[in-house]
């Protein structure tokens, strides 16, 4: 596999701040620590500009090439999850509750292992912007940075995003043009009824008859409501009530995740939600009331610029190496935001191997980080190059 020489001779330095940041994982927007790492590092490289600050702790670095031309962008989402870790590792988290379950210490790291190498060898036109971005997984940093104005503030014309993937083949690429995740809504239900004595069910109201028909009725919407070739899940991943085997409880609650590609069926399956938890709250004789939060838009790719990552994956894994026509898939993903707003491409870097994506025993794969560095920079040479 063609990972660039350079980046392949630091590749142990490389190891060695993910393992850091595996070390010392932060959640959400409280990523100072992340952060501080992250500038540090740049400016050891001897990038032209880092500014900090960004939707409270992003960093944007900037690295200027040989002469005039656009600026292009590539993204590392920076935070972790609140899962106590179980991989055993040396390296393994040192704050109890929080590990790094996803490869984000991995996405930063092969960010970094590119900005090391574009800062020494700056062979490509115009500039790079350099975007470590903090709340991927809970508050929608990539939606917050855009906000902030970072796509006009150092002129982006292009963004581009990678994604680790345990149990891809290590070293395949994988993306597609169009939709290639899915929108996220959740929507929680809180059910009010008479709670009462267990042998006395006819003096209540009892809430659970109520969740467990509203729970059984969702799942009509993909069954009866939508076109059999239209792409829905609809999921009840919690259901609360009860606190003893004799009392009916006054109140209950469940939460669901909707994930949905087209605003169309998105906006079906909002209105029967609401319908049927309404209707099934009038025939059983509940109130209940509904809090759907619209979460993150579809990851949408550009086809010209999904093409030409494509393209340039091919030159470090090979033709077979890559699939640019891949299924898309339903989890969600903040880079949305950022295709939003400027053209760009999302794509998965296999690594083999190993415990899922949000498992308490994953861990990134730190073979792979050269990889994607090599990716990213070769993507920039490609994209602007020099003279």
């Amino acid at each position: 596999m063609p990972v660039l020489n350079r980046i392949a001779a630091y590749s142990d330095e490389m190891t060695g701040w993910r393992r850091h940041l595996h070390r010392h994982p932060e959640l959400k927007f409280d990523c100072h620590g992340t952060a501080a790492f992250i500038v540090e590092r740049l400016r050891e490289f001897g990038v032209d500009e880092v500014h900090e600050g960004i939707a409270q702790c992003g960093v944007v670095a900037v690295i200027r090439g040989q002469g005039d031309g656009p600026v292009i962008g590539l993204r590392a989402d920076m935070d972790a999850l609140p899962i106590t870790e179980a991989t055993g590792a040396a390296h393994a988290s040192t704050v109890p509750g929080r590990m790094h379950a996803c490869g984000h210490d991995g996405h930063v790291t092969m960010l970094l292992g590119a900005a090391k190498y574009l800062a020494e060898t700056r062979n490509f036109a115009g500039s790079v912007a350099l975007i470590f971005q903090p709340a991927e997984e809970d508050g929608g940093g990539g939606e917050v940075m855009v906000q902030e104005g970072i796509m006009g503030r150092f002129g982006i014309a292009q963004v581009y995003g990678i994604h680790n993937a345990p149990n891809l083949p290590f070293g395949k690429f994988v993306t597609t043009p169009g939709p290639l995740m899915a929108a996220v809504d959740t929507a929680t239900v809180h059910v009010t009824g008479k709670g009462g004595h267990g042998a006395t069910p006819h003096e209540t109201v009892d809430p659970v008859v109520a969740i467990v028909g509203m729970v059984q009725a969702l799942q009509t919407i993909i069954s009866r409501n939508l076109y059999a070739l239209d792409d829905l899940v609809l999921s009840v991943t919690q259901i609360h009530t009860g606190s003893a085997s004799n009392i009916i409880p006054e109140e209950g609650w469940f939460c669901a995740t909707i994930r949905t590609f087209s605003p169309e069926v998105r906006e079906l399956v909002e209105r029967r939600f609401r319908e049927i938890v309404e209707g099934h709250a009038a025939a059983y004789g509940v109130t209940v009331r509904i809090d759907y939060d619209l979460g993150y838009p579809p990851t949408v790719n550009h086809p010209a610029e999904t093409d030409f990552a494509a393209g340039v994956a091919r030159e470090i894994s090979g033709e077979d190496g890559v699939d640019a026509r891949a299924k898309r898939e339903m989890g969600s993903e903040d880079f949305a935001y950022m295709l939003q707003d400027r053209p760009g491409a999302y794509l998965f870097l296999g690594t083999g191997p190993g415990a899922g994506l949000h498992h308490p025993a994953f861990d990134f794969n730190d073979a792979a980080a050269p990889v994607g560095a090599s990716f990213f920079a070769r993507l920039v040479e490609r994209a602007q190059p020099a003279g």
